[in-house]
C-alpha cells in the first residue's frame, strides 16, 4: 500500500524518511523560506522512485521567470514521466509538460481539474497560484484558493499557506478588508509565514499606508528577513520610504539590501530596476547605479521569454542612458511580437508599447509616452506580476503628464 503525505494523499515510490524530508521541503517552500532544495534532494536520495518529489523539482523550475531556470525541468520530467504514478500524480506530469512547452493556459487548466479532484493538493495550489501571478490573472488567483478552501482546516499542514494565498489574492482583487483578515489569520497559525508579511505589505501598499507598512514590516524584520523573498521585501520598505518622500532612506535600502550582492537573479533585477525609476520620478538621482545595473541586465538580452523581464530591462538601459541597448531590446520586440506563443502574444499586447513609453519617457517626449501607456489598461494585467508592481506605469503617466504641464504653469507664473 502507497504511502500517504500529510495531507492525506497517496505518494507512490516513497519511503517514511523521504516522505519526512518531502513534508520538511514542502513546508520550507509554501512558507517562502530558504532550504526547501535542500530537504527535496534528500528526499530523492532516500527514494529515488518518489514521483512527487520528482514532480516538486520541475515545479521549482517552473515558476521562474529565467528561460535556463525553466529548461532545468526537463530533467524531473523525463524522470518523472517514467514512474509508476497514481491518477493525480500523472495529471501533475501532464500539467508539467505543458509548463515545459509553454502553454501556459494548459498547465494551468491542468492543474485546476487535478484541484477539483483533490482540493488538499497544496503543491498544486502553490504552483497554480504561482502561474495566476505570473500571467496576471487576477480573477483566477482568487477563484482557484476560494475554491478548495472548504476542504481545509487549520489542523492540516500547509493551511497557513492557503490562507497567505487568499490574502494576496483578496488584496490583489480590492477586497483589502478581507486580505488583512487573511493575513492575520496565516500568521496566527505560523507567525513564520514570509508569503503572509508579503500580502500584508501588498495591503499596506495599495491602501496608501506607507508609514503604517512600514512599521509593520520593521516590527516583523526577524520572520522575513531570512527567506527566499528577502530582497523584495526590502523592496517593499523601500517603496514606503518613497511614498512618505525619503528618498535618502530609499537609496539607503537599495544599496545596502537590495543590490548588495549585485545578485543576477531575475527577481533581484526586477526589484531594483522598479525602485531606481520609482526613487527618480520622485526627484531623485540614482547616479551610477543605473550602469550596474543596465549590465547586469545585458546578461539577459537574449532571453526572449517574458514580457515583465523585459520591461524592467527596459527601465535599466533608458535610466543609464544606454539608447544602443534601448534599442536592440526594440529591435528584439518587434522580431518577438509575430511569435506565435505566450510570449510573443504578451510582447504583442503590452510589452512593445510599454518599453517603447519607457524610451519616450527617457527621451523626453512626454507626449508620446503618455499616449502609449494609456492605451494599455486593457491589456497591461498581461504583463504579470502584482498591482502595486505594474502601477510603475501609472506613475511614469503622471510624471509625463506633470512635466508636460510644468513648461505652462511656469510661463502662468
Amino acid at each position: 500500500m502507497a504511502l500517504k503525505d500529510h495531507r492525506d494523499l497517496e505518494i507512490s515510490g516513497a519511503t517514511p524518511r523521504a516522505r519526512e524530508a518531502f513534508e520538511r521541503a514542502l513546508d520550507a517552500q509554501l512558507s517562502w523560506r530558504n532550504g526547501a532544495d535542500a530537504h527535496l534532494q534528500r528526499a530523492l536520495l532516500e527514494a529515488p522512485g518518489f514521483i512527487m518529489a520528482h514532480v516538486f523539482n520541475a515545479y521549482l523550475s517552473l515558476g521562474s521567470r529565467d528561460p535556463a531556470r525553466v529548461r532545468q525541468a526537463r530533467c524531473a520530467y523525463a524522470t518523472a514521466a517514467a514512474l509508476p504514478a497514481s491518477a493525480r500524480e500523472r495529471l501533475h506530469v501532464t500539467a508539467i509538460a505543458a509548463g515545459i512547452d509553454d502553454d501556459f493556459e494548459t498547465f494551468k487548466a491542468t492543474l485546476a481539474r487535478l484541484l477539483e479532484q483533490h482540493p488538499r493538493d497544496v503543491l498544486a495550489l502553490h504552483m497554480g497560484h504561482a502561474l495566476d501571478y505570473l500571467t496576471g490573472d487576477i480573477g483566477q488567483m482568487g477563484r482557484r484558493v476560494a475554491a478548495v478552501l472548504p476542504a481545509w482546516s487549520k489542523d492540516l499542514p500547509g493551511y497557513h499557506a492557503v490562507l497567505a494565498m487568499q490574502a494576496f489574492s483578496e488584496a490583489e482583487c480590492g477586497r483589502y478588508a478581507h486580505a488583512l483578515d487573511r493575513g492575520h489569520q496565516a500568521l496566527e497559525t505560523n507567525p513564520w509565514d514570509a508569503r503572509a508579511h508579503h500580502a500584508m505589505a501588498h495591503v499596506y501598499e495599495m491602501t496608501g499606508q506607507p508609514l503604517a507598512g512600514l512599521r509593520w514590516m520593521r516590527a516583523r524584520r526577524a520572520f522575513w528577513t531570512d527567506t527566499v523573498v528577502a530582497t523584495h521585501c526590502w523592496w517593499h520598505a523601500a517603496v514606503f520610504h518613497l511614498a512618505l518622500g525619503e528618498i535618502r532612506e530609499a537609496s539607503e535600502l537599495y544599496d545596502r539590501y537590495v543590490r548588495d550582492t549585485r545578485s543576477a537573479e531575475i527577481g533581484d533585477l526586477i526589484d531594483a530596476s522598479a525602485l531606481l525609476w520609482r526613487l527618480e520620478l520622485l526627484g531623485g538621482n540614482a547616479g551610477r547605479r543605473w550602469q550596474e545595473l543596465a549590465a547586469a541586465w545585458s546578461a539577459r538580452a537574449g532571453d526572449a521569454y517574458c514580457t515583465f523581464n523585459d520591461l524592467h530591462a527596459m527601465l535599466a538601459h533608458v535610466g543609464a542612458q544606454d539608447w544602443r541597448a534601448a534599442r536592440q531590446l526594440e529591435t528584439a520586440l518587434l522580431g518577438s511580437q509575430a511569435q506565435r506563443s505566450r510570449y510573443g502574444e504578451t510582447t504583442r499586447l503590452v510589452g512593445l508599447r510599454a518599453c517603447r513609453a519607457i524610451i519616450a519617457f527617457g527621451r523626453g517626449q512626454y507626449q508620446r509616452a503618455t499616449q502609449l501607456i494609456g492605451v494599455l489598461p486593457s491589456s497591461a494585467h498581461r504583463l504579470g506580476g502584482s498591482q502595486a508592481q505594474r502601477n510603475l506605469l501609472y506613475l511614469t503617466r503622471l510624471e509625463a503628464i506633470r512635466r508636460l504641464r510644468r513648461p505652462a504653469q511656469m510661463a502662468a507664473a
